[in-house]
């Protein structure tokens, strides 16, 4: 339960469940207003398990019921009678809390508040209530009713959420066969990153400014932007409400809005990141810092942290080991530097045939490989990292350690609105077949990218892979293509084991081997200078230039005509 008090008065609060309401009691609140018409999604408490639990407490409730994006006058009315009769304090509460602050918004925009303390009071509850106070200053609380409708009115053949890599790939792909799609991007970023560069900041090879350009120039032409995210969604209603209070319908839907990087899931990492020697190069911000710090260490501990798969580039966490132990190297420092790599799984990489060529740097470099433990804590004043380890009988207990610096990796999952979603598996990731990548339960439904389930690695290349897969699959259930796409697992992780060699591993499902390459011009099991080209010099603009422009070099779907 978030309460998020707007004053003394009021709070707004997520879905509640009945256990909540005696909480609640005890903390002195009097009254509660539901905004969630029942069944929104499968086991939602309803508003009579609430009313009852509500009486049983003592506190008065009532039902003011919105479906997402479909704000009316009556309902504002409604909302601001509620509050003016029902015992304060008061909590409302809806799915996320954003429809009910947003008739508590309107409602304060009826009784004369002004714009600015609206826009105040959700900033400081962490709402963005903009939309509201345009409306409302155009025109009153109407005005925003029937703009929430016109938004909520918004139907696209297509809607994709995120406009990262795959996001974008995957609408060039639609538009290159089928030019007059109607497609929507749904993404409140403003600025688009190649976060494979920033392994190369972190060794100083490129500026983190190489790797970042505006969002707008990125939408492919024809392409409707929505800057917005999705709050909620609604598949069984082909539906996606919007953190602006609007919502789109479509007919189809791609999910392709990455992970998180959940850098609270390690004690005292997210105080610590940036300062007294602890970095990530999983940070645009951050790159730049790891190497100020490797440029800076001329003697002492270096560690470098994995957590538990899956995450974004499992070679990422290694791979500024080995740069940076280069450096040190090159330098002459490396004797004076113990190198520790802590890793929360039990190998050095999961694809053996790439092992023995890593192990030669792990020993040309002298680190030592700590498996089976997991970082669970980062104290950057005393610098000192905490681990969970594992043993052989699967026993756990904590050890530390000292650095002078630390390189973390953060664990990682699914962002929260897709783990609250009815798309996701039981790990919290969507549930696609991880052939067609097409969703399990929702036929309309496809997902690309880091949010979803099949078994391959998390790298920008798989989504390159991806995105054509998906544009045929989505267009073949339109009757436009025929047969099936099938996505084979294909990943790359260009393994960085020096400044000027790379050992370019390429594989699909099951660790097999992928290679794009005749073995005599990249053999990708053994570190070559060829392969760092492609990497520096090639694969950035085939990325912005060749990936997101719907080029499908080296990635043509494979079809299967027997369907």
């Amino acid at each position: 339960m978030n309460i998020k008090k707007v004053n003394e008065f009021f709070a707004v609060t997520e879905q509640l469940n009945v256990g909540d309401v005696a909480d609640l009691a005890a903390q002195g609140v009097k009254s509660l207003i539901c905004n969630r018409p029942d069944g929104e999604v499968p086991g939602q408490p309803t508003y009579a398990e609430i009313a009852a639990a509500a009486q049983q407490h003592g506190l008065s409730i009532r039902h003011i019921p919105v479906v997402s994006g479909q704000v009316g006058q009556a309902d504002v009315l409604a909302f601001g009678a509620a509050l003016a009769e029902l015992p304060s304090p008061l909590v409302a509460y809806c799915r996320s809390g954003t429809r009910s602050i947003n008739l508590w918004a309107l409602a304060q925009g009826n009784n004369g508040v002004s714009g600015a303390e609206i826009l105040s009071a959700g900033t400081a509850t962490g709402y963005d209530l903009s939309e509201c106070v345009r409306g409302i200053e155009s025109g009153a609380a109407a005005a925003v009713a029937t703009k929430t409708a016109a938004t909520a009115a918004r139907h696209f053949s297509v809607v994709i959420i995120g406009a990262g890599a795959g996001g974008i790939s995957t609408a060039s792909s639609l538009l290159k066969r089928k030019p007059d799609l109607q497609i929507a991007i749904i993404d409140k970023a403003q600025k688009h990153y190649y976060q494979p560069g920033w392994t190369m900041v972190g060794a100083g090879v490129f500026q983190n400014t190489d790797t970042e350009r505006d969002m707008a120039p990125l939408i492919p032409r024809g392409v409707t932007w929505i800057q917005a995210a999705a709050q909620e969604f609604a598949p069984d209603q082909n539906r996606v409400t919007l953190d602006d209070g609007g919502s789109v319908s479509y007919d189809r839907l791609v999910v392709a809005c990455g992970l998180k990087l959940n850098w609270a899931g390690v004690e005292g990492l997210t105080e610590a990141l940036g300062r007294n020697g602890v970095t990530s190069n999983y940070r645009y911000d951050l790159a730049p810092y790891t190497w100020r710090l490797v440029k800076g260490l001329k003697s002492g501990r270096a560690v470098f942290t994995q957590p538990p798969m899956p995450i974004k580039c499992a070679g990422a966490p290694q791979k500024a080991l080995y740069l940076s132990s280069d450096h040190w190297l090159r330098q002459g420092l490396l004797n004076n530097i113990d190198v520790q790599f802590y890793n929360a799984g039990a190998v050095l990489f999961g694809v053996k045939d790439y092992v023995p060529a890593l192990m030669k740097y792990i020993e040309r470099y002298n680190a030592k490989l700590n498996f089976n433990h997991r970082l669970i804590k980062v104290d950057a004043d005393a610098k000192t990292a905490w681990f969970e380890r594992t043993d052989a009988d699967g026993q756990k207990n904590v050890v530390d350690t000292h650095f002078d610096m630390i390189h973390v990796c953060p664990p990682q999952q699914a962002p929260d609105v897709i783990r609250s979603s009815a798309l996701v598996d039981a790990a919290g990731w969507v549930d696609v077949d991880q052939e067609t990548l097409r969703h399990k339960k929702f036929s309309n439904i496809w997902s690309l990218g880091d949010v979803m389930n099949a078994p391959n690695a998390k790298t920008m290349a798989a989504a390159r892979k991806q995105a054509p897969v998906v544009a045929h699959n989505l267009l073949a259930d339109m009757g436009v293509t025929q047969s099936t796409a099938r996505y084979d697992g294909y990943g790359s992780c260009p393994l960085t084991v020096e400044n000027g060699k790379i050992v370019l591993a390429e594989f699909g499902y099951g660790g097999k081997l992928l290679p794009s390459f005749p073995q005599w011009l990249i053999k990708g099991t053994e570190p070559t200078r060829l392969a760092w080209i492609l990497k520096k010099d090639m694969l950035p603009p085939i990325y912005w230039h060749g990936m997101l422009k719907g080029h499908e070099w080296l990635v043509a779907p494979k079809l299967d005509d027997n369907n």
